[in-house]
Order: C-alpha cells, then sequence, then structure tokens
C-alpha cells in the first residue's frame, strides 16, 4: 500500500496521518475545512518536534514525513488511495454517509477502513456496495504512542481485506489483535467503558474522589493510567457517545452512562481538550 488517506484530521485522524507518513507512505489527509487542517498539521509537527528532540527520529526523516502529507477538503483524492481510513466523529449516520461516498471514489481493490471504538462495522459497511472491503482498524490516543490497533471484522469482511490492514498496520508499527465478531465496543472499549463507568459511579455517590480512585487502579492495579485520567485523554464526550452506543446495542447495565458524565459533556468539561474532565490540566 503506498498511498493512504485519512478522512478527519483531529487527534487520531492525525495521528494515523503521521505514522503512515513516517513509514514511508503518501498521505492525503482530509477534513470539512482549511481551518481542522491547519490544526491537524500542527499536531503533527509539534509531535515530530518531540520524537526529534527525544533523538527518536532525524530532522531530515521528520521534514521527509511532513512532506508526504497533502492535505485536502476534497474526498476525490480517494480515487488515488490503496486504504482509506475513516477517523471521524462517532456518529453512526455520518459514518455511514461517508462511507457511501468512499465506496463510489475508491478504486477498486481500495481498503475501506474505520477507526470508529464501538460502532459495528457492519452497520457502516452496509452503506456500501462492497462490504467485504470494509474493516475496522481501531487505534489507540496517542496514535505515535501507542502500539495496539484493533482488526474488526465485520460480517462480511474478507480475508483478503483483513490480510492487507494487517500489513499496513503492522507495516506502520503496530501490534495487531483480531476481532473475529464486530459486537458493540469490540474488546478494548468494552473493558475499558465498564471500567471508566463503575470508576464514576464510585465518584458521583462520593466513594472516594477521582483523584484517589485513579491512583488505586495505578498502584493497586499496574495501569499507565486511572479510568478517569483516560477518560479524560479520550474526551467525555467520546466516552459518552461510546457508552451508549455499547448500552443501544446489548441492553447490560454496566454500560448505562452515569448521570455525571452526561452532566460534563453538556457543561463542556470533555477533558484534556477543554482543559477540565475529572481532573485539572494546563494552567
Amino acid at each position: 500500500m503506498s498511498t493512504v488517506m485519512v478522512v478527519g484530521a483531529g487527534l487520531m485522524g492525525s495521528g494515523i496521518a503521521q505514522v503512515s507518513a513516517v513509514a514511508g507512505h503518501d498521505v492525503i489527509l482530509r477534513d470539512i475545512d482549511a481551518a481542522a487542517l491547519a490544526r491537524g498539521r500542527s499536531a503533527i509537527e509539534a509531535s515530530l518536534t518531540r520524537f526529534t528532540a527525544k533523538g527518536s527520529i532525524s530532522a531530515d526523516d521528520a521534514e521527509s514525513a511532513l512532506a508526504r502529507i497533502v492535505n485536502t477538503t476534497d474526498l476525490d483524492g480517494a480515487a488515488q488511495a490503496d486504504i482509506v481510513v475513516e477517523a471521524i466523529i462517532e456518529e453512526v449516520e455520518l459514518k455511514a454517509a461517508l462511507f457511501a461516498e468512499l465506496d463510489r471514489l475508491a478504486p477498486a481493490g481500495a481498503v475501506l477502513a474505520t477507526n470508529t471504538s464501538a460502532i459495528p462495522i457492519t452497520r457502516i459497511a452496509a452503506a456500501t456496495s462492497r462490504p467485504e472491503a470494509v474493516v475496522g482498524t481501531h487505534f489507540f490516543s496517542p496514535v505515535p504512542m501507542m502500539r495496539l490497533c484493533e482488526l474488526v471484522r465485520g460480517l462480511k469482511t474478507s480475508d483478503e481485506t483483513l490480510a492487507a490492514a494487517r500489513a499496513w498496520a503492522e507495516g506502520i508499527g503496530k501490534t495487531c489483535i483480531v476481532v473475529n465478531r464486530d459486537v458493540a465496543g469490540f474488546v478494548t472499549t468494552r473493558i475499558i467503558t465498564a471500567m471508566v463507568n463503575e470508576a464514576i459511579r464510585l465518584v458521583e455517590s462520593g466513594v472516594a474522589t477521582a483523584e484517589d480512585v485513579d491512583i488505586a487502579c495505578r498502584l493497586g492495579f499496574g495501569h499507565a493510567m486511572g479510568p478517569l485520567a483516560t477518560a479524560d485523554l479520550t474526551g467525555i464526550d467520546v466516552m459518552l457517545r461510546a457508552s451508549r452506543s455499547i448500552y443501544n446495542e446489548t441492553a447490560q447495565p454496566a454500560f448505562y452512562p452515569p448521570e455525571l458524565i452526561s452532566r460534563m459533556a453538556s457543561a463542556g468539561d470533555l477533558g484534556r481538550k477543554s482543559g477540565r474532565g475529572f481532573h485539572v490540566y494546563g494552567g
């Protein structure tokens, strides 16, 4: 796969574009407006600068990677892509509409991948005439640092599509697991959503503070981050949508979002990206 198109230049999309370019792929990064693309490119430049300062990548290689990324507000670039990776908001209707367009534009044989963390791949693939070419490639934030990629089969995802997605993901430095049934939330989002929801309930009912719940998980279980800090990093709004999506599919009480997370999302306390979530960030 020589050309990768990433649709969505936010936190996840810009990260996917970065690691693809560093691995030597030509990257088309698409978003709906120039401002979003500028933010995405700025995030990539800042990330590469940090890697350069640490000696993880040379300045020349970082510059070459940036040069391989082309920004666009046009979807027509899909016609040049060997793999298109969608990384837009977690709304099934928006993703389905996008995949219908990609189905029209992308060449035969292209892999159509979605970075969804919770929506069943089969539902997204149904918007296309080639569901066998659709696969889940669920990356983790921050993409340049996190090694895992969940490869998720839809009902009709072909072995060839899965193998091509795996070769690409491993080629950009990721370790893959395969999710053979695209149940809502797959493996990792189901686990973290149940954990985050229970952590929120402990805080909501006054059992412990957010700080102490996270300390307990870091020191008691050896987690790199506590569940509430993880929710802040992911985005409170993103966690809320994932929780609702899994609950709507399963009706399991563990996935029903607690009132506190809904209120936080409504108040704009979205975690790191807003400066306040379960913890406070910045000045």
